[in-house]
């Protein structure tokens, strides 16, 4: 779609919602139509107004009856109206020459920030959506881990809301910035402040210190906007005309808008930033207590992790929570596209991927001779005007053209629109070669890269955009060999739909597990690249943000779906719902998903779990992988290791682990991966039927390359006295050869629902000391 065609639609679609904004709706005979005339054939605008009036002049029968049908002159961007006609007046119209199409006027969705649409989880969707019989999450409680909470943004608002659930218990804590009868209502619901484990750790009382309050808030409050943007996505309000400095204009609100909030702040911005352990735990353990349904945590360890990760990780506390009936939800971590990063990988989490959605944001370059290129950007600027572009010449014994190179010596740059690439660093040097081009004076920068979603570095009003190596490769011809190159850089664009496809994010942490191989992580992807959600204001009240810090709280406004409309379901079968109902293609399109990295490549269950969330199937998985305290304990905590003692004390309580440890490949979880198959193996599976009482499923298998698979028996039949079936797995290699993995699935269908776990094997052979 070329960017004329864009605005056109873009014109279109907001005379539609302003059409129904104003409540204008037929009366009678007469409807609300829209005439699309196609390009303007005036520059006068006032002319295009009066060609339209003559049209329904023509075929109205007098302009009285024209000023009175005319509701909109579409006159700027293109040319078209909306009026009210009968059916044979819009038909009469259709026939004239100068109009290409006449469109009966429609209810548009009320769009929100893009993400909750393309999840299928949109406002105008049937009454069957799961968005609608939930109740929009109505009373289910969502405990927020993170930075704090800025409680005057609209996305807080509590229209429409009913009493706090009478279960309970928190409050909202008050500090001189912090007025709890202002800042709290009947959506944030809790707002509590911990730093004692930060103030032990520096050894010395930091609340009052003032160099702390010129960083931070010594209350809830948010001063980073990570606490304000992860709250917002999970269970935000309804918030109007929200955008990006014009950028993604939409309605913002939560994945469950009528859910209520609580805040825990844990992580504060000084004295280099962090969230300390401690201050977790106690978070964690106040949540329980005053009544969460839900956690949700952005945040996690750095790799490599513990071995006994569980001790030395939210691993326990959440599994307590887990225990209170209490779902978590965490990040995987953003050290991608690098194997065995993903971390939070206790089975009782579910930990998330980042993936994008079906919006970009083009960016054009143009050069003297009106020659195009695209870039993707954030650039919220004006257009330019045309600026010489330079490179930074080097010779065979210089390593100087990289982004990460340019540092504040480089003069050369002032006045100019630089080209680099970034080829041996990260994305993270995108920023400081930002801030060095702005102090020598730079003009613009170009950043050619591998191609990746994630634009928050462009997030600017200064001019820069990411373009493909192909394309800077072409920039670097046109600068070496023309004499004076120059290039113009225009402001960003918004564009959603086709031709824009799902990816796992670059920097999206990956499996396998390094902690306990033999357990899928992450289980999940949901939307985390260009997320935009409410911030504490500064220039705007509403920003884009990316990372799994973004995606987990997408899973948790969809748990707070699935649990205000299953309220008995345990973690594990939330879980286990989520992960077996994903997809693993593009949700419109049906292209597979890409993993993005060094090499682009179709998404496989280390990218993405079980796949990308897929809220409406998850509210009726048919059957679900169940587990309960036994199970973690005898199937999880034996085979880890830990020994009894410990167990005993986590569970306060006398275990005694079997002499025959089970494996870990029988623990109950939604998939199968088996990290280490040279023998012929036998795992096990129990499913419980939480769809139609008789029920009969046959099972389909997707081997992985090389892998055999059979399943017994190959159907199950429920009914009202079978609501629980076991089966087993056999699973042999062909291989004779240490392998990598391969991946497969396992199905069963009863023609209605399809139960799909993702399947990892590699084989492995000792190798032989020689």
């Amino acid at each position: 779609m070329n960017i004329n065609h864009f605005l056109s639609y873009k014109l279109a679609f907001t005379a539609l919602l302003l059409l129904f904004n104003l409540g204008i709706y037929a009366h009678g005979e007469s409807k609300v139509h829209i005439v699309y005339m196609g390009t303007r054939q005036h520059d006068d605008a006032q002319l295009t107004t009066s060609a339209h009036h003559q049209i329904l002049t023509s075929v109205l029968g007098s302009e009285e009856a024209a000023r009175d049908s005319i509701i909109y002159s579409y006159k700027h961007g293109f040319s078209g109206f909306a009026a009210k006609l009968t059916k044979s007046q819009a038909k009469k119209i259709a026939e004239l020459p100068d109009v290409v199409h006449v469109i009966p006027n429609h209810l548009y969705k009320l769009h929100t920030t893009r993400s909750w649409d393309y999840l299928g989880l949109s406002t105008s969707s049937p009454p069957t959506n799961l968005l609608h019989q939930s109740n929009m999450g109505d009373s289910v409680i969502i405990g927020v881990l993170d930075t704090g909470i800025w409680p005057e943004s609209e996305a807080y608002n509590d229209k429409g809301l009913g009493p706090i659930p009478s279960k309970w218990k928190g409050h909202c804590q008050s500090s001189t910035d912090f007025d709890p009868a202002k800042a709290c209502n009947r959506k944030l619901i809790g707002a509590k402040y911990f730093i004692k484990g930060l103030e032990a750790e520096l050894g010395r009382p930091i609340i009052k210190d003032p160099s702390f309050l010129t960083k931070e808030f010594a209350s809830p409050r948010d001063r980073n906007g990570h606490g304000t943007h992860t709250s917002s996505t999970a269970g935000g309000s309804f918030s109007p005309n929200a955008s990006y400095h014009g950028l993604a204009y939409r309605t913002v609100r939560g994945g469950a808008p009528k859910a209520r909030l609580a805040m825990y702040k844990v992580c504060w911005d000084w004295p280099r930033g962090g969230c300390d352990f401690a201050d977790v735990i106690k978070g964690i353990d106040e949540a329980i207590h005053d009544g969460v349904d839900i956690l949700s945590l952005s945040l996690g360890t750095n790799t490599p992790q513990f071995a006994a990760v569980d001790m030395h990780s939210i691993g326990f506390p959440s599994f307590h929570a887990v225990m209170n009936g209490i779902t978590v939800v965490c990040s995987g971590g953003n050290d991608g596209p690098i194997p065995q990063t993903v971390d939070d990988t206790s089975p009782w989490i579910i930990t998330v991927a980042a993936s994008s959605i079906d919006r970009s944001f083009p960016t054009l370059i143009t050069l003297g001779n009106n020659r195009t290129f695209t870039g993707q950007s954030l650039y919220t600027g004006k257009e330019t005007g045309f600026i010489s572009i330079v490179h930074q010449e080097s010779s065979d014994f210089e390593d100087n053209h990289y982004c990460d190179t340019l540092n504040t010596n480089d003069t050369w740059a002032a006045g100019k629109v630089v080209l680099c690439f970034l080829v041996k660093g990260d994305e993270n040097d995108l920023g400081t070669a930002l801030q060095v081009v702005q102090v020598v004076g730079g003009l613009g920068l170009i950043a050619a890269k591998n191609p990746t979603r994630t634009l928050d570095y462009y997030a600017s009003d200064f001019p820069s955009i990411g373009v493909s190596f192909d394309i800077g490769a072409q920039l670097l011809d046109i600068r070496f060999f023309s004499r004076n190159p120059q290039v113009k850089l225009s402001p960003t664009r918004t564009h959603i739909g086709k031709p824009v496809s799902t990816h796992i994010a670059s920097f999206s942490s990956r499996g396998p597990n390094s902690v306990a191989p033999a357990i899928l992580k992450p289980d999940i992807a949901a939307p985390g690249v260009n997320i935009l959600a409410a911030v504490p204001p500064s220039e705007t009240p509403y920003e884009f943000e990316s990372g799994t810090s973004m995606a987990a709280p997408h899973v948790s406004g969809i748990v707070a779906l699935l649990k205000s409309l299953h309220p008995h379901w345990s973690p594990a079968a939330i879980k286990s719902a989520l992960v077996t109902t994903a997809w693993q293609t593009d949700p419109h399109s049906g292209e597979p998903i890409i993993a993005e990295g060094n090499t682009d490549k179709i998404a496989d269950p280390f990218d993405f779990g079980g796949g990308l969330v897929n809220a409406n199937a998850a509210k009726d998985p048919g059957l679900v992988y169940d587990m309960g305290f036994s199970d973690y304990v005898f199937s999880y905590l034996c085979p880890m290791g830990y020994n009894t003692s410990a167990i005993g004390r986590i569970i306060n309580g006398f275990v005694t682990c079997a002499n025959k440890m089970p494996s870990l490949v029988d623990f109950n979880v939604p998939s199968l991966t088996i990290p280490s198959l040279r023998k012929t193996v036998t795992v096990k599976r129990t499913v419980t039927n939480v769809g139609p009482v008789n029920s009969k499923y046959k099972a389909f298998i997707e081997p992985p390359l090389g892998i055999t698979i059979k399943v017994k028996p190959e159907t199950l039949i429920f009914n009202s006295s079978t609501k629980k079936i076991s089966f087993t797995l056999t699973i042999s290699t062909s291989h004779k050869y240490t392998t990598g993995y391969y991946f497969g699935s396992l199905t069963w269908t009863d023609g209605v629902h399809k139960v799909r776990s993702p399947i990892s094997v590699r084989t492995e052979f000792p190798e032989l000391a020689g």
